[in-house]
């Protein structure tokens, strides 16, 4: 698939939208190879990332693409659609889920941003949801943005259809980090996570994702249940063993 471009490379799985042209807007074949290549990813063990990132330097993902005239046309026999089994997907997934910001994150690209774990931005990155202007709204993206930022910010997005940079997706925690040099945040970033625990991370993201929205005694129970499995993993024996001996430990990641 020209338009999804996939490469692996220590551990990591670097997805990149190849429509350059299109400002990397997704159309249905774009969607369907990312649901894809997210629920192959989930079940390799030998991963420890997922990358996701657009191509070129102007654009992350512009959203759906609009020339095809075709965006909000939906097969209304099916309670599922492409878009939404994306999202589906990334929350099923158990890998550290980052997005690569290169620039203009629009529309359902912020649904692409929201879905990832962590986010490293360019600074000419720009973010919006300007879908009022052609007479609709963010409504699939609203299922994952929604936790991600406050209300205010989230309605001020969304009704007024108007674009922030970088630094203001910042401090809005949009992203995590925003730099100049884009691939050496991305690769620190990365660093930082594939010398951790595969098991815990695996497991602790399940978690983390299972929590959004329980009441907190249904959350304090989650945990009570979890907490003891975690022990029971061979990277847990490991981790404490490496603690004691003063050594770095080899994660078997299970």
């Amino acid at each position: 698939m020209t338009e999804l471009l996939t490469r692996q490379e220590d551990g990591v799985l670097w997805l990149t939208i190849a429509r350059e042209e299109r400002r990397n807007a997704m159309n249905a074949a774009v969607i369907a190879g990312l649901t894809e290549a997210l629920v192959a990813a989930n079940a390799d063990r030998g991963l420890r990332a997922i990358v996701l990132t657009g191509a070129g330097e102007k654009a992350f993902c512009a959203g759906a693409d609009l020339a095809t005239g075709r965006s909000f046309k939906f097969d209304y026999s099916e309670p599922r659609q492409g878009f939404a089994n994306l999202l589906r997907a990334a929350r099923a997934t158990h890998l550290p889920l980052v997005a690569r910001v290169n620039g203009a994150c629009m529309a359902g690209g912020m649904g692409l941003l929201a879905m990832c774990d962590l986010a490293v931005a360019a600074p000419h990155a720009r973010f919006g949801l300007p879908e009022v202007k052609v007479g609709v709204f963010p409504a699939q993206v609203l299922s994952v943005l929604q936790g991600l930022i406050g209300r205010r910010a989230l309605a001020d997005l969304c009704i007024t259809g108007e674009p922030v940079d970088a630094r203001q997706a910042l401090a809005w925690g949009l992203v995590n980090e925003v730099s100049e040099d884009l691939d050496g945040a991305v690769h620190r970033l990365l660093a930082r996570i594939v010398d951790k625990s595969p098991a815990a991370i695996r497991r602790g993201l399940y978690l983390m994702k299972h929590l959004e929205g329980l009441p907190f005694e249904q959350s304090m129970a989650f945990t009570e249940s979890q907490i003891g499995l975690f022990a029971l993993t061979e990277d847990a024996a490991e981790g404490q063993a490496a603690f004691r001996e003063k050594r770095p430990p080899q994660w078997s990641g299970r």
